[in-house]
């Protein structure tokens, strides 16, 4: 094994590489391996065309063959504006600067905005496949707000040559409902044209963060029924943060409140405080790894590194298909940033660390 990968896990390698998963038995996954077009997709209604996109994404980058997904993810000049995505590193204000960082970094595939994507398309759509995220949640309306809208048309992702589409939903939010038929059509409309589609599988309700407790965005519980609900509308790959705690379905039906439904199971059963065992959760959810779950880098910090092997060991672990990871990456300069998506990808292609 990697004497890096053990280095970066420090205090937690031996929890995270010695542990046994004893509450969902990894033999009822449906794991990542060279075969998972074939063996996964090819039994589904997806058509051809889909794929083979599909076949693609997974065929590219450092990890092609493999089964798994590394994934370069720059759609953070609208969702947490440009000027604080990129002040950090100016270079990637230029779209052609993010699609090099993927190609560079030995990505499957860049995932970013209609404009970026469509200004360098002709040069770069046949050497890297595109995901193009489609909807957004702007911070430019004041107070700002959490809705996630379109920029485009599955049609204009098409035309610019993507292999997939992705988009957020708000699960949980009050505009959730609209969100989840407006996706759903897109979705439809994608795999129609022959393109995969990954769903950023998201929380968002300020009732989720309970004040003196926790913050219920990234349960296991919550997040595994948000999968659920991604999958439901045939999204390819989901997308899910990594799962820090459980029990939001409990905490929010304490006192005279009704939510949702539970079974104590999940928790004595299903899940245990491990974070491989709670991201098991989320991979059960995603109809037992039928879609592969991604989990997300999320923001730069002072242990970029380290997080992102932490993150990757528990994903892979878990029963994930990959990890997209985008500021860890790019607020940083590109030759560090490619240091750090291969370190992500070395966890993957360790033999060493197997599925628990």
């Amino acid at each position: 094994m990697s004497e890096n990968i053990v280095s970066l896990l420090g205090d937690k390698a031996d929890s995270l590489l010695k542990h046994e998963c004893k509450t969902i038995s990894k033999d009822l996954l449906h794991l990542p391996g060279p075969d998972f077009v074939d063996r996964i997709f090819a039994q589904t209604n997806r058509n051809q065309r889909v794929l083979n996109n599909l076949n693609w994404i997974y065929n590219t980058g450092r990890l092609a063959g493999t089964g798994y997904v590394s994934i370069l993810p720059v759609d953070q000049g609208i969702e947490h504006s440009a000027g604080a995505s990129f002040a950090k590193n100016p270079i990637y204000f230029d779209s052609e600067n993010i699609v090099k960082l993927a190609i560079e970094g030995g990505c499957n595939s860049v995932a970013s905005t209609f404009g970026v994507l469509a200004s360098v398309s002709r040069k770069y759509a046949h050497k890297i496949p595109f995901l193009v995220k489609i909807n957004h949640n702007e911070l430019l309306t004041y107070p700002n707000q959490h809705k996630e809208i379109l920029f485009g048309t599955v049609k204009d992702a098409y035309n610019l040559g993507a292999a997939a589409v992705g988009a957020t939903i708000y699960f949980g939010s009050e505009d959730a409902a609209r969100e989840i038929v407006e996706i759903a059509e897109a979705f439809a409309l994608a795999h129609e044209l022959g393109m995969a589609t990954v769903l950023w599988c998201y929380l968002r309700n300020n009732a989720f963060n309970i004040k003196g407790d926790k913050d219920y965005h990234v349960s296991a519980d919550l997040t595994g029924q948000a999968n659920h609900l991604g999958t439901t509308i045939q999204a390819d790959i989901i997308k899910q943060k990594l799962p820090e705690n459980n029990g939001g379905f409990k905490a929010l039906n304490t006192g005279s409140s009704s939510y949702g439904k539970l079974d104590e199971r999940i928790y004595t059963e299903l899940t245990s405080d491990n974070p491989i065992d709670l991201c098991r959760y989320q991979v059960a959810n995603c109809y037992m790894g039928r879609a592969g779950l991604i989990n997300s880098g999320g923001a730069s910090g002072a242990h970029d590194f380290a997080d992102a092997a932490f993150t990757a060991v528990v994903n892979k672990r878990a029963g994930g298909t990959g990890l997209i990871s985008g500021r860890k990456a790019f607020q940083r300069p590109m030759a560090e940033g490619v240091k750090l998506l291969n370190t992500i990808q070395d966890v993957y292609l360790s033999k060493e660390i197997t599925v628990a």
